[in-house]
């Protein structure tokens, strides 16, 4: 890791960097922020730090601005040659009022576990949340690609955020070039005029944000170039709902169908489909640098979301033996996959019992059928079908196929939504079975009685163990009733606490 930090420590003013000189752990420290008015701070993963009991002055920041580089339009500068980043707020007048100085570093080994995708020549797409690392891998992967496998490499920098500030870029991008971009309004331009004139073999880019950029990205695809890039959001499913940046995926557009197919699909007859193939063939969702969620086929994780399919990515994490290991993140879908041996009905029913689904989703149905290992099979033809199964909505209006199902003595099973649970309960009782509680339904229960428990008495409850995929809803749940939530201890033993804040 390098970080250049004496050089950003230098543009401050004497009383803020003094106390930042003496501190230990600069080797964590995030940002620096100073607000007109305001005493200074420096900021730390999980805490704040005053530097001065002072109040920050005029004469402060503008020490700071004459020793940064020039602020562009998107009110960000730098120090030359190093990966530091000055952030400005301006009032109403365009005057400087405040600075974000965030310490830029160079972390070598990042991209150890995805390097093999790297090494695949498959374009790249990496999301994760703000600060999780996404530039400092993509500058990784630049350099790799560059030095280690001789590739010519060019690097669109809208902010020189990725090769860092001034003409000559910072040593950690390796051979690789760097084109700047004098506005980030014309980012797109700069990605297609990179492809035309400087024949790269891959082209990096940071933060693809507009419709004219995922397009520019697309086009550079299409001409045969790696495209290793992030974008603005957590994870696949956020990208696929925005309209903005959804075709980096392929795109979503609404289908509507006949009424036969429909009946035959057991869907309603407008639905979702991709709309072409995807910008990028691999998706990974940054957790944290140990960590990374793994999309490796984007065009059938698509397509298996939109048809309510799981399409579980690979988690992959790096040991403290600098080893990846990566394993199949089980949904709640998918739970009863690790089942035991097949079930034997108690009441010795038919050796497979055949299964009409009308306005039934067949995926769904031949899923739970999967899941609960029952000598049952899906049917499209009623003449066939040993039972039928459909929605409360469609057996009110009684339309041709549940009126035949009736006049030939078929049962009819009415469900109360068309899911994979509803399904699996109908199956249940079919086979006079227990039906196994569903551990993820258990794990947000808990959570609901942990929050009421929490704003009642006003402390802290902690949850039991779960996977990263309950965590994640067990955190959006706590937010949604404005609590603080945390994770802490290690896999598989990692929980979740909840606590006022």
């Amino acid at each position: 890791m390098t970080d250049d930090i004496e050089a950003l420590l230098d543009a401050l003013p004497l009383r803020i960097s003094e106390p930042l000189q003496e501190m230990n752990g600069r080797s964590e420290l995030l940002e620096i922020v100073m607000d007109l008015g305001r005493v200074p701070e420096a900021r730390y993963p999980g805490r704040e730090v005053v530097l001065s009991s002072e109040e920050i002055t005029q004469d402060d920041l503008d020490f700071v601005i004459s020793h940064v580089g020039q602020f562009t339009e998107d009110n960000r500068a730098g120090i030359e040659r190093t990966l530091h980043r000055i952030s400005a707020i301006r009032n109403r007048q365009g005057c400087i009022i405040g600075l974000t100085c965030r310490v830029g570093r160079a972390v070598f080994g990042t991209i150890t576990i995805i390097r093999d995708i790297v090494e695949s020549g498959k374009n790249i797409l990496l999301l994760g949340r703000p600060g999780v690392g996404k530039t400092t891998m993509l500058r990784e992967v630049a350099r790799v690609l560059a030095d280690e496998f001789k590739k010519r490499v060019i690097i669109v920098d809208t902010s020189n955020e990725i090769a860092g500030d001034g003409d000559i870029p910072h040593p950690a991008i390796g051979h690789a070039r760097r084109m700047q971009v004098p506005s980030p309004a014309l980012q797109h331009g700069v990605m297609i005029e990179a492809v035309e004139n400087h024949m790269p073999e891959v082209i990096v880019i940071d933060e693809i944000g507009t419709e004219l950029e995922a397009l520019a990205a697309r086009t550079i695809a299409e001409r045969g170039v790696q495209l290793v890039g992030t974008a603005h959001g957590n994870s696949l499913e956020n990208l696929m709902l925005n309209p903005t940046l959804a075709d980096l995926v392929g795109g979503i557009q609404s289908v509507t169908l006949g009424d036969e197919e429909a009946r035959r699909r057991g869907t309603q007859k407008s639905i979702l489909e991709r709309k072409a193939p995807p910008t990028f063939d691999v998706v990974v969702e940054i957790q944290n640098w140990k960590q990374v969620a793994v999309h490796e086929d984007v065009a059938g994780v698509v397509d298996a979301i939109l048809r309510g399919h799981p399409a579980p990515p690979h988690i992959r994490n790096l040991t403290e033996d600098g080893e990846v290991k990566s394993e199949l993140l089980v949904l709640p879908e998918m739970r009863a996959e690790r089942a035991a041996p097949p079930r034997i009905p108690k009441n010795g029913g038919p050796r497979v019992m055949r299964v009409y689904p009308y306005g039934i989703s067949q995926p769904h149905l031949e899923q739970a059928i999967r899941e609960m290992q029952l000598p049952v099979s899906a049917t499209r033809e009623l003449r066939d079908a040993d039972i039928v199964m459909t929605l409360k909505n469609y057996y009110r209006k009684k339309p041709g196929p549940i009126r035949d199902a009736e006049a030939m003595g078929v049962p009819v099973y009415v469900l109360k939504s068309n899911t994979i649970q509803q399904i699996e309960q109908s199956l249940a009782h079919l086979y006079d079975l227990d039906v196994l509680p569903d551990p993820v339904t258990t794990a947000m229960r808990e959570t609901e009685d942990a929050i009421a428990q929490v704003m009642a008495e006003e402390r802290a409850v902690e949850l039991s163990p779960q996977n990263a995929y309950v965590r994640r809803m067990q955190h959006q749940l706590a937010e949604r009733y404005h609590l603080t939530s945390e994770s802490h201890g290690r896999e598989p033993h990692r929980r979740v606490r909840i606590s006022r804040g």
